[in-house]
């Protein structure tokens, strides 16, 4: 069997299961495609919270992204959290060297609780490093108005800040509505037109690892050929299926169940 399509993450690891690479290995696999994995950080977390997080040496994720590129060459990428400048940088190194498509780039730069992530040299490095190489940025709203640097209260910021965000961008921005209270409306702006993807909220309090995987379904529907607004539309269905299938594990806001589906 030659034919299945084959997904990269490029992300950090959660131990306990629920986010980073092991929901992207999770999405990718129920999608019946083979999931490949680059490492940049070891975190120590679980459904309470974030306790420790070290991160891989920017060589080693270069050698990572070698041993994987030189010999399994992925049919997308998604990229998750990326934690220093010096990562960013050998990443969109070899994004250029080895000139992959489908990129999905999930900026990781706030947490749920609304503490920034990066620190201000690691978002300029991703704003300028990887955003160019992106085919899609998926933000969600408060990583979306730290881009754009207002508050977004209103459908109307919402694509005027897509559009900015985007401004001399090649690829498209998808803002993820899923903090708004009432609503979990996404908004695409691709080739100067905006797509909306109109969805209720799925009453369920554990959400922890949705960004991660809507942005590896996504990076699966890219790879299995479907155009961009296929792939998020398809994307958002498993999400919701995910959320409605009502895993309850943890003290916190916990998992998502990934193989609802099986």
């Amino acid at each position: 069997m030659t034919d299945v399509k084959k997904v990269l993450t490029i992300a950090g690891s959660d131990c306990s299961g629920g986010a980073g690479i092991q929901a992207d290995i999770k999405t990718i696999t129920v999608h019946k495609m083979f999931a490949m994995s680059v490492v940049t950080s070891l975190t120590a977390q679980n459904t309470t919270g974030v306790f420790g997080v070290a991160d891989t040496p920017p060589a080693f994720v270069g050698q990572q992204l070698d041993c994987v590129l030189s010999d399994i060459r992925p049919d997308a990428v998604k990229i998750g959290m990326v934690s220093s400048a010096a990562i960013i940088r050998v990443i969109a190194a070899k994004l250029r060297e080895y000139s992959l498509k489908n990129v999905v780039l999930d900026p990781v730069m706030v947490s749920t609780s609304g503490s920034r992530l990066l620190a201000q040299d690691a978002v300029d490095a991703l704003k300028e490093e990887l955003f160019p190489l992106a085919n899609l940025l998926t933000p969600n709203l408060p990583e979306a108005q730290c881009l754009w640097g207002r508050e977004i209260q209103a459908a109307a910021e919402m694509e005027q800040a897509a559009r900015e965000i985007a401004g001399g961008l090649s690829g498209g921005v998808l803002i993820k509505g899923g903090h708004q209270s009432d609503t979990a409306d996404d908004l695409l702006y691709a080739d100067g037109k905006y797509t909306w993807f109109r969805s209720s909220r799925v009453d369920n309090p554990n959400t922890h690892g949705t960004g991660c995987t809507l942005s590896s379904a996504i990076a699966c529907g890219l790879a299995a050929g479907f155009s961009m607004e296929d792939a998020i539309r398809r994307a958002k269905g498993y999400l919701t299926g995910a959320l409605k299938a009502g895993l309850d594990l943890g003290k916190g806001s916990g998992p998502l169940f990934h193989a609802y589906g099986i």
